[in-house]
């Protein structure tokens, strides 16, 4: 069976893993295992989805063909760099992180020095609930040939450049616009919930704008995405204004996102609140949750 590790194990991580634990050897680490608390949760859920634990970093790079980094944009290069020391040639890197083309191009540098091959691969959609078949943008000098085993497992990947760093352009561009949106209807429906016209602004939106969903689900569904990975988001969001300082684009829209992402987190935190305390999610709920706590 092919061997293949996976460095981080939270929502992606966790879901490519169990697709895969069904067609191939799948061992898993990540940082979280050395902390006593932490590892309680995720041994079981490792064993729920039928991957092997590993005892250290080290031991899970031991025998992976594939390798796959899908952990926070924050730790994307620590891991980068703490993986190097252990791989070799004959092994490729798929680096899913969300991150500037420079931080790629800084791991690319890391991991190819090992003699091993880097992937940068782009995720273009939240991982549920497509699992396996979320879009992936590939790209390297061997992304044409790890295209190849990546749709082999089952992955919706696509081949887009020869370069590392252009895939992760495009989803940084695209993360402006996702990211923002969902900020933007947070910062929106709060507004307009304090005092008391947001049945009036939804309707507006969805008269302007009735395909996307004003009058149903989506003011649910952006803001609890805030709720629940803004602190993932505002990090990818860091990412991306280094993305756009690099080539000298003004970053102004991009900071807000970072500040409104982080700043529902901080607030749910200061509160004692956790997104599992407000599941099945409702925008106005949670708001007034937060008034309350």
């Amino acid at each position: 069976m092919t061997e293949i590790t996976f460095i981080g194990f939270g929502e992606a991580g966790a879901i490519f893993a169990a697709a895969l634990a069904k067609r191939a050897a799948i061992t898993i680490w990540d940082r979280k295992l050395t902390q006593p608390e932490t590892r309680r949760e995720m041994v079981p859920k490792a064993e729920a989805c039928g991957v092997r634990v590993a005892r250290s970093l080290s031991d899970a790079l031991h025998n992976a063909r594939l390798v796959f980094s899908a952990v926070t944009a924050a730790e994307a290069l620590n891991v980068a760099m703490a993986a190097a020391a252990d791989l070799r040639s004959g092994q490729t890197f798929f680096d899913l992180n969300s991150v500037a083309p420079a931080t790629k191009l800084a791991a690319a540098e890391l991991i190819e020095a090992s003699g091993a091959n880097y992937i940068d691969v782009a995720v273009m959609a939240p991982v549920p609930p497509k699992g396996l078949q979320t879009p992936l943008l590939i790209g390297g000098p061997t992304a044409e040939i790890a295209d190849a085993a990546l749709q082999a497992l089952g992955f919706n990947s696509r081949y887009h450049s020869g370069e590392v760093g252009e895939a992760s352009a495009v989803k940084m561009c695209r993360s402006v616009m996702i990211k923002g949106l969902e900020a933007l209807t947070t910062e929106c429906l709060s507004a307009a919930r304090e005092y008391g016209v947001e049945q009036a602004v939804l309707a507006s939106l969805h008269a302007s704008f009735p395909s996307l969903g004003w009058a149903g689900e989506l003011p649910d569904y952006l803001i609890s995405r805030v709720a629940e990975h803004g602190q993932r988001r505002a990090e990818e969001m860091r990412e991306v204004v280094k993305t756009l300082k690099d080539v000298n684009v003004s970053t102004a829209m991009s900071e807000g996102i970072v500040s409104t992402q982080q700043g529902l987190v901080d607030r749910l935190k200061q509160q004692g609140l956790s997104y599992a305390q407000l599941t099945p999610f409702r925008w106005r709920q949670a708001l007034e949750s937060l008034k309350k706590a």
